[in-house]
């Protein structure tokens, strides 16, 4: 992988992992490197999933490809926020 994929993932990572904690109410006790992760993580899988689905390349903007990956994205921040509060 290049350096511009990294930073694509990266970039793409905080955007999907900002949205997904944004869906999920309350204040999340988990930093902006792991919320970059479980986005990065996320939208790998939802764009894996909305390919499975068929729903991946469509005409304009793939609205339902991005919401699988935030609703995955706001899975994961949830999970690791519990987690997190587990051993706390």
């Amino acid at each position: 992988m290049e350096i511009t994929g990294i930073i694509s993932a990266i970039v793409i990572g905080l955007i999907i992992g900002v949205l997904g904690r944004l869906v999920v109410p309350g204040r999340q006790h988990i930093g902006v490197i792991w919320t970059i992760l479980i986005g990065i993580v996320a939208a790998l899988v939802g764009a894996a999933i909305a390919s499975a689905l068929g729903v991946s390349d469509t005409k304009g903007v793939d609205w339902i490809e991005w919401l699988i990956q935030i609703a995955l994205a706001a899975v994961g921040v949830t999970a690791l926020d519990r987690a997190k509060a587990g051993h706390r």
